[in-house]
């Protein structure tokens, strides 16, 4: 099997994006298990690898992804401007520089260049500077491959959690949240778990969205309502959904410890009691993309950027996990096209007797 081709964005390159990338790269026994490509520009590929100074990264440099050599670093040069590097700070061109990186790799997913996509953190002020139409990575990665089912996961060896809703406004949450939302995205996260983990029959807890689940509705009915009412549709098509839960109780229990996935109900909901225990080893994952794409689940972080302190974990944890999940996509694939080929054709039955 041929080295996976790993596709990695720069984010903001004013913040801790290339340092974690340098850092992660900069093991070679990583160019064992895949051939990395990096979009961005040899000179601030280069500018943040004085910063860091690691003993061991040297890069191939081209114009275009198929041109790539394996064994190597490969950066794909996306611009020949000279660019002021502001670190710590946002800036409209850094913002700029994140998009033309984003671009260019989604148009390359496209056209087989590179097999998975890990992005590189953005800073969403930085991006809306030059008129970025997107409130981040997901939306507009579903947008770029034309699907409405992304769906938005942050997982670890222990714990996978979806949203319901991502970046949007709490007060805006209620209003947002419906049957047929829910239904849609806890459809894409079973079949994500089945797919993209391998799980076969995955158990999955739903989150209430009030406190104690609405206390049988003296605390809010969005549970009686609009939630269980989709959890008792989805067992009716045989699959395994419990709740709705109180997310303070079922986190603080442990209780998520039994589940294969969790459906949150909006980003803080799901989020803090994730990145509580997955900080440094949680992966940001979209799942229902035609393409496999994770990134770390932390942001710009430009309160450190050019310290050399970031820690490179949570990002090798997201380039570990694409080549994981594009690997159970091949097997799945597989099984099925093996599958198809056993089923017997009609001439091959034999009659009752």
């Amino acid at each position: 099997m041929a080295p996976i081709r790993v596709g990695i964005t720069i984010g903001d390159f004013n913040g801790i994006g290339l340092e974690v990338i340098i850092k992660t790269l900069a093991n070679p026994a990583i160019l064992q298990l895949c051939t990395p490509v990096i979009y961005g520009s040899a000179k601030v590929v280069s500018y943040h690898k004085n910063i860091v100074n690691p003993t061991e990264f040297n890069f191939h440099s081209t114009a275009t992804a198929d041109k790539i050599y394996h064994q190597k670093i490969n950066v794909v040069n996306c611009w020949q401007d000279n660019v002021n590097i502001a670190l710590g700070k946002e800036t409209e061109e850094a913002g700029r520089f994140a998009h033309t990186s984003l671009d260019r790799a989604a148009q390359d997913l496209k056209d087989g260049h590179i097999d998975v996509l890990v992005t590189g953190p953005i800073s969403k002020n930085s991006m809306k500077m030059t008129g970025f139409p997107f409130p981040g990575h997901t939306e507009f990665l579903a947008n770029a491959f034309g699907t409405r089912d992304a769906l938005m996961m942050m997982i670890s060896d222990q714990m996978r959690v979806a949203l319901v809703t991502s970046h949007v406004p709490l007060q805006k949450v209620s209003a947002t949240i419906t049957k047929e939302l829910i239904r849609g995205q806890l459809d894409q996260l079973t079949k994500s778990l089945n797919v993209d983990f391998g799980i076969s029959k995955p158990v999955v807890a739903v989150l209430g969205l009030n406190p104690h689940a609405g206390e049988n509705g003296h605390l809010g009915k969005e549970e009686e309502e609009v939630i269980r009412p989709v959890i008792v549709e989805a067992k009716k098509s045989g699959d395994i959904i419990m709740g709705p839960y109180p997310a303070d109780g079922f986190f603080g229990s442990m209780r998520f410890k039994k589940f294969d996935g969790i459906l949150s109900m909006y980003h803080d909901q799901g989020l803090i009691p994730f990145k509580m225990l997955h900080f440094q080893d949680g992966v940001n994952y979209t799942a229902g993309l035609p393409f496999v794409r994770t990134s770390p689940d932390h942001g710009t972080a430009f309160e450190i950027a050019g310290k050399n302190e970031a820690d490179p974990s949570s990002f090798r944890a997201a380039l570990f996990a694409a080549m994981d999940i594009y690997k159970a996509r091949e097997r799945h694939r597989k099984d099925n096209a093996n599958a198809v080929r056993k089923t017997p054709k009609p001439s091959e039955i034999p009659e009752e007797m």
